[in-house]
């Protein structure tokens, strides 16, 4: 991404990482998060252990910068850190609790992993990073490579240099990691733990941004409830389909096997035994990593769940809204029955064109039958010399142009609201006839604010090409510059 003046400027004014680093008690609030959050690997805090490891925190502070310095209490503090113009950490309540919880934003920890960027490490690894980027290039190149022939080829030289360890094996020369090989793979390890937590958190506030959003289109909706589970759903594909929702969904299910669990906790623990790595003091939690993983990840799949709870409460209460209107609506038509009962309308005020519904039984539609293609013949055949053919009938078509009969009645209906065709072929009487009286009834058949009034019948007159009169019994056609009411 190009970091751009406008993209900076923008992100100084609304991110909240930027706004924690630009805070007046930035660092205050970096070094509690981290030393709260990052560092022992937790998700959620209740307000009540979290306040209290801030007042011991803020008492420790004072303790050196004096009485005055951070005089509010610990909750004030966590609450403004949670406020939407702040944005450093989520307060939520969990399912079946009653105490509110925190855990932090997304942005929140770049923030703090930029910050421990800044500080000089004791030890700088690059060997595992060089062998992870020879690693991905591997898989990289060998996952898209389409000829057997090639692929063989890799797994038979894999295949030698697996064998030519096995004797080095057998001759009792092992190629061991020394102590710095070892401490760097385990730096990189723990790295990368750290920003698969990282990873979930920003995984789990895409799926909340989603459920929010759901919840604003719920309340403010008032369309049909099709185009509703429409939008919905297509915006959830959207982040399910995306690289990182399909990153998330494949490591989510290779997390969740059995096997993979065992094997990485044995994994885990053989390599905590080593003496280099005990030499490190790594975290204990570190040992049950891939639990906080699965908790995170759970986190995750909750926020979906309560997606679809948004969308099933939103359909059940559509639907009871739906079954309440229609109930009363029969309410009231057994109410005016009722009333009606005893005095009832003189003249018929309901009419049912059939007593009884037209049924048509599957059996009887008639199949398809496919066209019959014509067989043209393109020969020419050669007229008789003393045939003779009346070439008059070619001539002798008419073309209505209707944008004319249009304009026609523009210009009468700038002069007065509503006109008759009768009115209006008095004006401009009939020029060719019946075809053109069909045209003027096209165009009031295709405008809604023409009407044929059936009450009313009007006869039409004109003079036909032979100087016969004729004339012509029709509703009365009127057309109306604005709908008729």
């Amino acid at each position: 991404m190009a970091l751009d003046y406008t993209l900076l400027t923008a992100l100084q004014r609304n991110h909240p990482a930027w706004r924690l680093l630009r805070a007046d008690h930035a660092p205050l609030i970096a070094s509690f998060l981290q030393q709260s959050f990052v560092e022992p690997n937790l998700r959620l805090i209740s307000q009540s252990d979290l306040a209290a490891k801030l007042e011991d925190h803020l008492f420790a502070l004072r303790q050196s910068l004096g009485d005055e310095a951070y005089p509010k209490p610990a909750e004030q503090y966590l609450n403004d850190w949670a406020e939407t113009n702040k944005g450093w950490l989520r307060k939520f309540y969990p399912i079946d609790s009653d105490e509110p919880h925190f855990d932090l934003t997304p942005a929140t920890e770049k923030a703090i992993g930029w910050l421990e960027n800044l500080t000089q490490r004791r030890f700088v690894g690059t060997e595992s990073r060089l062998m992870t980027v020879f690693d991905l290039l591997k898989q990289m190149v060998e996952g898209v490579e389409s000829d057997p022939e090639t692929r063989i080829a890799e797994l038979e030289r894999r295949k030698q240099q697996i064998e030519q360890e096995i004797e080095q094996v057998r001759r009792g020369e092992l190629d061991l990691l020394d102590e710095t090989a070892l401490q760097d793979r385990f730096q990189q390890l723990t790295s990368t733990a750290r920003e698969l937590l990282a990873d979930f958190r920003e995984v789990e506030q895409n799926f909340r941004n989603l459920d929010q959003s759901v919840r604003e289109k719920i309340t403010l909706w008032s369309g049909n409830k099709g185009a509703l589970l429409a939008e919905i759903f297509g915006e959830r594909d959207i982040i399910a389909d995306s690289n990182q929702g399909k990153s998330f969904r494949a490591f989510w299910d290779f997390l969740m096997s059995p096997n993979r669990q065992e094997e990485l906790g044995e994994l885990l623990e053989q390599v905590l035994a080593l003496q280099p790595i005990r030499k490190l003091s790594p975290d204990r939690r570190f040992r049950r990593i891939h639990y906080d993983w699965l908790e995170a990840g759970e986190q995750a799949q909750r926020t979906v769940a309560n997606l679809s709870q948004q969308l099933r409460r939103y359909l059940d209460d559509h639907a009871y809204l739906e079954n309440r209107r229609i109930m009363a609506l029969l309410n009231r038509i057994e109410s005016q029955a009722i009333a009606l009962r005893e005095t009832p309308p003189p003249a018929p005020f309901l009419q049912i064109s059939s007593t009884a519904p037209t049924i048509t039984l599957p059996m009887e539609r008639p199949l398809h039958t496919p066209p019959l293609k014509p067989q043209l013949d393109d020969t020419v055949a050669e007229a008789d010399d003393d045939l003779s053919i009346n070439s008059e009938a070619l001539f002798a078509q008419h073309f209505i142009d209707q944008a004319a009969l249009r304009t026609h009645l523009r210009q009468a209906l700038q002069i007065r609201p509503q006109i008759t065709l009768h009115e209006l072929l008095e004006e401009h009487p009939l020029q060719q006839g019946l075809a053109e009286l069909v045209s003027w009834l096209s165009i009031a058949s295709d405008d809604p604010h023409h009407i044929f009034d059936e009450s009313e019948h009007e006869i039409l007159q004109w003079q036909d090409a032979q100087g016969e009169r004729r004339s012509v019994k029709l509703p009365r056609v009127i057309y109306s510059r604005t709908p008729i009411i």
